[in-house]
């Protein structure tokens, strides 16, 4: 089983803590009012959310995807930083174990962030992971994002 690691870095006008909370504790309710079109509910199977955890994004009937489990494997609310690992569901197509994620929010000049984040692509047996097939993956990715930041600087007030 191989592993491959790609790291991605954006800046956000956003404060760190803001984001972390947008995108990673309050994600179950905010993601799917913001992108209905794409996500239909975010579930917690287990747990309460927290580490441990394990939390089921369900998809709409357009997406290329019926959904997804993803366990939390770590969640620290003072250094905002999250794992969590993609452990089930039609994304990983087969070639895929699970994906590993580690996003973290670090405060920047100007009361904005930087966001890191950090994926592990484990490869069931002998599978190669090619950057082509990682790509639309970070592309949605960075479209959630993108989406919530636009919603946060439209809604100041929102988990400030």
């Amino acid at each position: 089983m191989g592993v491959t690691t790609i790291t991605q870095e954006f800046t956000s006008p956003i404060a760190a803590g803001r984001l972390f909370k947008a995108l990673i504790l309050e994600s179950n309710n905010l993601i799917p009012k913001l992108i209905p079109q794409s996500i239909k509910s975010v579930e917690i199977l287990q747990g309460d959310g927290g580490a441990g955890s394990i939390e089921q994004v369900n998809f709409t009937e357009s997406s290329h995807f019926k959904y997804v489990k993803h366990r939390i494997d770590e969640l620290d609310k003072e250094n905002f930083v999250c794992k969590y690992t993609m452990i089930e569901g039609d994304a990983l197509g087969g070639k895929l174990e699970s994906i590993g994620y580690e996003i973290k929010f670090e405060p920047s000049n100007g009361g904005g962030c930087i966001c890191k984040m950090t994926s592990k692509y484990h490869a069931l047996g002998e599978h190669e992971i090619k950057e082509e097939e990682i790509k639309a993956g970070k592309e949605s990715a960075m479209g959630i994002y993108k989406v919530v930041e636009a919603y946060l600087l439209e809604n100041p007030h929102v988990y400030a």
